[in-house]
């Protein structure tokens, strides 16, 4: 049998060169009966058995198979025969030829009698129904590649998608994904499906501990809507959602996304969301936007306050002013210090707490055994050993950050208070960063340096100026009253005060003299 290469050449070469079929038959080494055969046909032939292949060793045993397979369908899943099982039976009946043959024959028997696959359409009602489901794309962030969990929520009318990129499935950035899609659609659908073959998605659902399970029915109750979970191995029940996934990182991550934080990541994509209102889904009237706008005013309204996505826990603090949650440990102000504290885990952010007071304020590390200081938290405790200054991890980091200007600032205070002052002092300035922005303090510790003023007091001094800049004095019109003209300006007689060195004596000859310089002095200003 020719090859469809073979096909093309000979018609190329009769039609188009005008060759004859010897001729062809001669160039290409084949016979002329399949130069006439191929000319006689526009389209390659195909090969087909013309009878099925014999198979001396298995064909008296295909029956036999075909009955174990047939009873396979009445047994119960997870205890129905295998190729191996089927092989195993059939050598005890006398059967000699290879293990491979009854597996190929047993693979042609289930393609043959599978049922095709069939998907009932599904039509939702304005605000009735919105999707949930995960997807992992890659984008660089901070110049790094990594993996990102991509949370996709659609509302099943409108097609309108939500999507919205996070550093891991944990359930408190599943929960902020719902709240910052419901804000997006303006409202909460009455229904959301969930399909629990995901196994991230059952884990965030129903929780791996009663406490993850009772986080989701209070997540619900908070905003009134009714979970539908899809039967396992079903999860075209829900719709689309899975296709906008696909959608979502085919469209708005390609090319990958290049980004300095999540946080622009996140507003990149939901700018593509946006955008893609204007788009028609194939089979509708109207756009992705004007489908929105007609289900808007179906959706549950939103509560006053979005749920408070995050996980509390109670923490010890260790002798380092940490306090350690999932491996990390984070800092807290010294002088704040408490023995026990409460941790609030967000997905991009850690809080800690005492009682209801805000103590520190960290973004979240998913690593592992990593130290997450913030330099300002531990300056109380610098102030008082200046001597571990050298050594101090916490600042570490953020010397290298420096303006020039501290470096300067730091020799001079050493060289003027070798023995440890000069680094009080100057951990007195860093303390500024406390009350105000690291701009302004450079700028401060710039103008002391400039006005000779190399000490705390001097920039805390430029610093008040620069928060706290004088109001311009008006100019007042003295047209009117010639006389004060003068005032402010005429030369001060200041031997009236002399009498003050002159005459030392008792305190109450000193209060008499006191008394009548400060009368002289009002009479000559104000004659």
């Amino acid at each position: 049998m020719i090859s469809v290469e073979q096909h093309e050449t000979i018609r190329r070469l009769y039609y188009l060169e005008h060759q004859s079929g010897r001729q062809i038959a001669h160039t290409l080494g084949i016979s002329r009966h399949s130069v006439a055969k191929a000319l006689e046909s526009e389209v390659a032939p195909t090969y087909t058995l013309s009878k099925p292949r014999e198979a001396p060793q298995l064909g008296a045993y295909k029956t036999r198979i075909d009955e174990l397979l047939t009873e396979n369908r009445r047994m119960p899943k997870k205890q129905r025969y295998t190729a191996h099982k089927i092989f195993q039976i059939l050598q005890t009946e006398g059967y000699t030829g290879s293990e491979s043959s009854v597996q190929g024959y047993a693979v042609d028997w289930r393609k043959a009698h599978r049922r095709p696959a069939t998907f009932l359409p599904l039509e939702f009602e304005p605000g009735e129904d919105g999707q949930v489901d995960w997807g992992e794309a890659q984008a660089i962030i901070a110049g790094v590649q990594q993996t990102v969990q991509i949370f996709v929520m659609r509302l099943s009318y409108s097609r309108r998608s939500f999507v919205m990129a996070f550093p891991a499935q944990k359930q408190e950035a599943f929960f902020e994904g719902h709240v910052h899609a419901f804000e997006h659609f303006g409202g909460v659908p009455h229904r959301l499906s969930y399909d629990n073959l995901k196994t991230a998605v059952r884990i965030l659902v129903e929780g791996r501990v009663r406490e993850e399970q009772r986080a989701f029915i209070a997540f619900r109750s908070y905003y009134l809507f009714s979970s539908h979970f899809c039967t396992p191995g079903q999860g075209h029940e829900k719709g689309g959602v899975e296709h906008s996934v696909g959608f979502s990182r085919r469209n708005f991550m390609v090319p990958i996304p290049r980004v300095a934080s999540f946080e622009e990541l996140n507003r990149y994509l939901l700018g593509e969301c946006q955008r893609d209102d204007v788009r028609i889904v194939h089979g509708q009237k109207v756009s992705i936007g004007q489908a929105w706008q007609q289900e808007r005013p179906l959706l549950r309204l939103l509560p006053t306050r979005p749920f408070a996505c995050c996980v509390t826990r109670q923490a010890s603090l260790t002798p380092y002013s940490q306090v350690i949650y999932e491996t990390n440990r984070y800092s807290v102000p010294v002088e704040k210090a408490r023995s026990t504290l409460v941790v609030k885990a967000y997905p991009f952010q850690v809080e800690i707490f005492h009682e209801t007071d805000l103590l520190a304020r960290h973004p979240r590390s998913y690593e592992h055994g990593q130290d997450i200081f913030d330099p300002l938290h531990y300056l109380a405790l610098l102030e008082q050993r200046p001597g571990a200054f050298e050594y101090a991890r916490p600042l570490k980091g953020w010397r290298k950050e420096w303006p020039e200007v501290y470096h300067r600032l730091l020799a001079i205070l050493r060289e003027k208070w070798p023995e440890g002052r000069g680094v009080k002092e100057f951990v007195r300035v860093l303390r500024l960063h406390q009350e105000a922005p690291a701009s302004l303090i450079e700028q401060a510790v710039t103008q002391a340096l400039s006005y000779g003023c190399a000490h705390f007091d001097g920039v805390s001094h430029c610093l008040h100026q620069l928060t706290h800049p004088s109001a311009s004095v008006p100019k007042w019109d003295l047209s009117a009253h010639p006389q004060l003209n003068t005032l402010g300006t005429q030369p001060i007689d200041l031997s009236c005060y002399e009498q003050l060195v002159e005459r030392p004596s008792q305190d109450h000859e000193q209060r008499i003299v006191t008394g009548n310089v400060l009368e002289a002095t009002q009479t000559s200003l104000f004659s």
